[in-house]
């Protein structure tokens, strides 16, 4: 085995045990997040448990199954990263031991030829080497290669030993790492069952809501609160905004810098909020075709299929991740100069508070509202909503 070789192996015993050691608090953290949403959609559960006992249908046993879906849908994907975690440990653990069993076959014959050599020469060949010494000091020089020969052989079953109970601890980890995988896959497994079933309990609810007239006008009556509700953010965000200015002013600190053409030149050729989709509600004051109430959309309404992507529409920053009664799960991007974008009915989000996008990067994915599965866009100008067709690039 060569010195290089030999120095690759050890480094990366220990940077392998150092990241083990160093894994342990995140994987106690992880840990507990799983075991805090486990937490919450116990809670949603029981709430849900609670009101199908008083009331077969009702908005507020939507609100609970669409919060609990969120949780679970939540719960899923940090499964699925753990999975990819432990999928990445198993095939680590594979190379570290594949590559100890090279050098451990390499060590193993290098000793078996020597001791094979041994054999064949009987214990003659070493006294021969010293007797046929011509001086003092090839004599001194032949035995000090003799003793470093055998302490090096000695030293080469040291190592064989050292890594063949490497290899029993790495084949234990590996056993353990397989064994969470399977716990992992068994898992994400029930509770992707679990969101399935939930799936067709709201499902049965909301058609039971959707053909009771009360139910309707009582939704309604909630989009116009939540319309207003989302007014109170964008004006919150637009205070933010003037604070954060004011403080960078005074702090002499730079503001957020915007690359490329500011979103005021998009008018007319703003990418779209998901690759396909119709337009079912416009701009603007709507008549319900069943209520015959007059109601405002301050946005539009897409008509998508379910768990369709939902895309930035231009380079920003997530100001509000939210949720609202007849909106449900929102996110709002903030697009400096005071141009907002709004983007509701989400199934899952897929961004943070405060984490920069560019346009097309995915934010979430598309879930369904009462009048079906849609996605709810909206843009603003400071505190002034905009027609979003007048924007959007004709398709």
């Amino acid at each position: 085995m060569t010195r290089t070789a030999l120095l690759v192996l050890l480094a990366l015993l220990v940077v392998g045990g150092t990241a083990a050691f160093a894994d342990q608090g995140e994987i106690a953290k992880r840990r507990a997040e799983l075991q805090m949403l486990r937490n919450q959609i116990q809670e949603f559960e029981e709430q849900i448990k609670e009101q199908r006992q008083t009331e077969h249908a009702s908005l507020e046993l939507l609100d609970a199954y669409d919060k609990k879906a969120t949780l679970l849908r939540r719960l899923i994907g940090k499964l699925k990263k753990e999975e990819e975690e432990i999928q990445r440990r198993i095939a680590a653990t594979k190379e570290s031991l594949d590559g100890l069993e090279s050098d451990l076959t390499f060590l193993r014959e290098h000793y078996a030829r020597y001791v094979v050599s041994v054999y064949k020469a009987g214990g003659s060949r070493d006294l021969e080497l010293l007797l046929s010494s011509r001086s003092i000091n090839q004599l001194t020089v032949r035995n000090e290669y003799l003793k470093r020969f055998v302490a090096q052989r000695r030293s080469d079953v040291d190592r064989i030993l050292e890594k063949a109970k490497t290899m029993e601890e790495l084949h234990a980890r590996q056993q353990q790492q397989l064994s969470e995988e399977r716990r992992l896959l068994a898992e994400k497994g029930a509770e992707e069952d679990r969101l399935a079933s939930l799936a067709e309990d709201r499902r049965e609810t909301l058609d039971k809501v959707r053909s009771d007239r009360r139910l309707l006008q009582r939704d309604m009556e909630r989009k116009v609160r939540a319309a207003r509700d989302l007014e109170t953010i964008v004006a919150r965000l637009i205070e933010e905004d003037r604070i954060r200015r004011e403080t960078a002013s005074g702090d002499r600190v730079e503001p957020p810098v915007v690359t490329g053409p500011g979103f005021d030149t998009k008018k007319g050729k703003l990418r779209w909020p998901v690759s396909r989709g119709l337009v079912v509600a416009k701009f603007g004051n709507h008549r319900h075709p069943t209520l015959r109430t007059i109601t405002q959309n301050t946005g539009i309404d897409i008509s998508v299929d379910p768990g369709s992507p939902i895309v930035a529409v231009a380079d920003g920053e997530v100001a509000r991740i939210w949720w609202l009664p007849s909106y449900g799960n929102l996110v709002i991007l903030n697009h400096f100069n005071g141009y907002r974008t709004i983007y509701t009915h989400l199934a899952e989000i897929f961004v943070t508070k405060g984490q920069r996008v560019v346009e097309g990067d995915r934010i979430g994915m598309s879930g369904e509202s009462l009048d079906g599965p849609r996605l709810h866009f909206e843009i603003w100008k400071d505190r002034e909503k905009q027609n979003p067709e007048q924007w959007l690039v004709k398709r």
